[in-house]
């Protein structure tokens, strides 16, 4: 039997037009809720400070990424709550695993440890943060994951890398989930990116068309062979901009919207159009998408993601 498909709702994006900053965090929340009435199974957010170039200016509004999903926890009661994903810069990683585990215990048992190498230069610039060379990253962002998956399952757990140590380490209260919060990774860099999902991940996270997602697959089978670990122990999501309209006839004036470097690989169309150009993800095995919209995010976005999760569920 096929695997029922699962979806999560990203959400990059925090300005909403003529609301004042206090209503902000209130628009959030109704989005967050509108996605998990319609089928939703997680909710995720960028952990930015600046606003990324992709989505917007870099001076528009954007929440700390962990506070607003313990704020979410509360306000949410199924969806799994993720960054997509942490860079390993900004935090040391066993604070780190301690802020997850604090919204494992919030949400009781719905977090998930999103991390990645990093990559904003600017925002490192402009808070101080140290921004290492990407080999130095990557070392990091192994030793992160060995350090979160130590404190999530050992009571007192120690670990000496070349960058990270902990002493006998405290994680109290422990994990709702059992063996802790799933680590996510995201990126497809395929020297060491797939190397440390298939050494430390329980989630990997990519982006693009199916072509692109068969190729992460393969290389990260190769690094999955060489370390003895069983792919399938691997859910691989993958990351969907949808530009969605309710009438066929508004496709061209909405892509006409978006800059260029802006527009999604799948073209814009109603819920049914992008259910059918979806459905390849799903037949190639790809059952976890995460949708984001390429426009500032609005109920009725969310509603017409709903139907577009309803037909590919059919």
């Amino acid at each position: 039997m096929a695997a029922t498909p699962q979806f999560g709702f990203h959400m990059p994006n925090h300005t909403f037009a003529g609301s004042p900053p206090e209503e902000e965090f209130d628009r959030l929340v109704e989005l967050a809720t509108t996605a998990e009435a319609v089928g939703f199974d997680m909710l995720t957010v960028m952990d930015h400070v600046y606003q990324i170039a992709g989505i917007g200016p870099e001076t528009d509004p954007i929440l700390e990424g962990h506070l607003l999903l313990a704020a979410l926890a509360a306000r949410t009661s199924r969806v799994r709550l993720a960054t997509l994903v942490t860079g390993v810069t900004y935090r040391n990683p066993a604070l780190l695993a301690k802020m997850v585990t604090t919204l494992d215990v919030i949400s009781r048992g719905r977090a998930i440890f999103g991390i990645g190498a990093a990559w904003h230069e600017e925002e490192h610039r402009g808070y101080g943060f140290e921004f290492p060379p990407i080999r130095e990253r990557m070392d990091r962002l192994e030793e992160a994951c060995q350090i979160a998956r130590l404190m999530f399952t050992q009571d007192r757990p120690s670990f000496e890398g070349t960058h990270y140590r902990i002493e006998r380490a405290l994680n109290v209260p422990r994990p709702i989930q059992p063996g802790g919060p799933p680590i996510m990774v995201g990126g497809g860099g395929e020297q060491r990116t797939l190397k440390i999902v298939a050494r430390h991940a329980d989630i990997a996270n990519w982006f693009g068309p199916v072509a692109v997602l068969q190729h992460k697959d393969e290389v990260l089978l190769r690094h999955c062979e060489a370390e003895g670990r069983d792919p399938a122990t691997i859910l691989r999501t993958a990351t969907a901009p949808l530009l969605l309209v309710e009438h066929e006839r508004d496709a061209a004036t909405a892509l006409e919207r978006i800059p260029p470097a802006r527009h999604p690989f799948i073209p814009p169309g109603t819920p049914a159009q992008t259910a059918d150009r979806l459905r390849p993800h799903l037949e190639a095995g790809y059952t976890f998408l995460i949708f984001r919209t390429v426009e500032p995010t609005t109920v009725a976005w969310v509603a017409m993601a709903g139907e577009v999760i309803r037909l590919l569920r059919q």
